[in-house]
């Protein structure tokens, strides 16, 4: 599943994300949900780690839940770093546990029809198959920053 989304959405749905539930994160520094999450954290969005492996760790500011029935304040985005067959069951937990969610984001690789469908169906808005990260980087300039979408391709340092 391939979705196309204009630009001027996702630079929306960033700008007014405060708060990001990431389900699967890791804590391990070097798998792409820490590195997401630590990164989101540090352009100023509050980053609640789900994961019952780590649940009661302290991650990125906050302690690490195992559910989003667990989360006890508002959430404006979940960003889904788990396999596409369990997001179902994440979407229906989001929907029963975070009143005000406005968006569900599935990470690089993660889509499910219809899950996306029924959340839609809600009133949330959701992405697919995309790096909120990436995305950020990409509509904000930041990419530039760090030599990539600059149009030159060189091997030299």
């Amino acid at each position: 599943m391939d979705e196309t989304y204009p630009d001027a959405l996702l630079r929306d749905v960033l700008k007014r994300t405060k708060t990001v539930a990431v389900v699967g994160v890791s804590a391990n520094q070097v798998r792409p949900s820490y590195f997401v999450a630590r990164y989101l954290t540090l352009k100023g969005f509050s980053v609640i780690p789900v994961n019952p492996v780590y649940a009661g760790q302290v991650l990125f500011g906050h302690t690490t839940v195992a559910s989003l029935a667990e989360i006890e304040t508002p959430v404006d985005m979940v960003d889904i770093f788990r396999r596409s067959d369990a997001v179902p069951e994440i979407v229906d937990e989001a929907l029963e546990h975070l009143p005000g969610l406005g968006t569900i984001w599935m990470q690089i690789g993660v889509s499910h029809p219809d899950a996306a469908a029924k959340a839609r169906a809600q009133g949330i808005t959701v992405i697919q198959n995309r790096c909120p990260k990436i995305e950020y980087q990409r509509l904000f300039g930041e990419l530039r920053m760090g030599g990539f979408n600059t149009g030159i391709i060189s091997s030299k340092l």
